[in-house]
């Protein structure tokens, strides 16, 4: 397992370097190589978009309860993701994606719940912000870097108006700037060409003026990163690429590694792509075991790449997945010690190694 060095609080910094990923002045991975390929400067991350999830809805808030008290807790759920936070970073992971709006929580669907940080005129609804600043704490003690998604296509409907969105993107900036941290790189919404999205702003053709309008905040010479992401198998258009400091692409509905290695190639392939980090924030393939998966292709053709899991049909056990409220936020169902036993493999361990039998003792 890798010994961590950890950095002064409030001092994790991530920073872009041609097409690949630094924080706090060195590559990610500095060195590392995996079976003949480095890794040095990808960010492996997780979909974990659920850390400060809430819902306002009394008659679906029910459907939410923990097993053991039989009710919802959204404290209970951040403090639980806190305390997890170290031990995903000792396996490898160096980036989670959170999302202002969270995602749906049944894994996929959206059926009433109300989810959202902001208010309907675009306003910061400050229990959700409390809850992130302490995230972000963590994220910024341990060396971590956070995707902090602003909008979701299941909530976005929560603002009233256009005029409602642009305030909270301003907002959610300014609090950002006021906070310090700078480990934060900004995913305007998730899957930005959803046909479920009520704002003209936050589908593909308009986002780039959100892109753009994030790039233009300066504060003491400094800025956040930011994109946007598309659905799964999507290449995005060339208005994001052009306006973007970095590609999210999301593996969704690929069930071909290769394909995830003619999507990079692809996108490099747009008009206005010049070199920059491509990066997979949302995927639910997995296959670990074998020789190769999506995790492994993006890998080969240096691009990072962040697992998608949520509990699926059939499936009761709440140890599962890591978008279905409510979250067990620790390692220990077999998909989970699958992705963090390759991860562990290739950042620090043994070559071809999964030592990672053992994570719920570890504890």
């Amino acid at each position: 397992m890798a010994v961590v060095p950890l950095p002064a609080a409030g001092q994790t910094l991530v920073a872009i370097r041609d097409t690949g990923f630094v924080v706090n002045g060195k590559p990610t991975y500095e060195g590392r190589q995996w079976k003949g390929r480095s890794i040095e400067g990808l960010l492996f991350n997780s979909r974990m978009v659920q850390g400060i999830f809430d819902d306002f809805n009394p008659e679906t808030r029910q459907l939410w309860k923990y097993p053991d008290t039989q009710e919802w807790n959204a404290e209970r759920n951040t403090k639980e993701f806190i305390a997890a936070m170290p031990l995903w970073r000792a396996h490898g992971l160096l980036a989670f994606t959170i999302n202002l709006q969270g995602g749906s929580p049944t894994g996929y669907g959206n059926k009433g719940w109300i989810n959202s940080a902001f208010d309907s005129l675009g306003n910061l609804r400050q229990p959700y912000f409390a809850r992130l600043e302490r995230i972000l704490n963590r994220a910024d003690s341990l060396g971590m870097v956070v995707i902090l998604g602003l909008f979701y296509f299941g909530q976005d409907q929560v603002l009233l108006n256009e005029t409602a969105v642009v305030r909270a993107v301003d907002n959610a900036i300014e609090w950002l700037f006021n906070s310090g941290h700078r480990n934060v790189l900004i995913e305007i919404n998730n899957e930005c060409n959803i046909k479920a999205y009520d704002h003209a702003i936050l589908k593909p053709e308009r986002v780039p003026e959100l892109i753009r309008r994030v790039r233009a905040k300066e504060r003491d010479g400094r800025r956040f990163l930011v994109g946007t992401s598309f659905g799964g198998g999507t290449i995005p258009t060339a208005g994001v690429v052009q306006s973007s400091d970095f590609i999210l692409l999301h593996g969704n509905g690929v069930k071909e590694p290769e394909r995830i290695k003619e999507m990079v190639q692809q996108t490099k392939l747009v008009e206005g792509y010049r070199p920059m980090p491509i990066l997979f924030n949302e995927d639910d393939h997995f296959d670990f075991e074998k020789p190769m998966n999506n995790f492994i292709a993006a890998l080969e053709s240096f691009a990072s790449w962040g697992f998608f899991d949520y509990r699926m049909k059939g499936e009761t056990d709440y140890r599962q997945g890591y978008q279905s409220v409510p979250v067990d936020w620790g390692i220990n169902s077999e998909r989970k010690k699958g992705f963090f036993n390759l991860l562990n493999a290739i950042t620090d361990g043994p070559e071809g190694s999964h030592p990672i039998n053992h994570l719920k003792e570890k504890q």
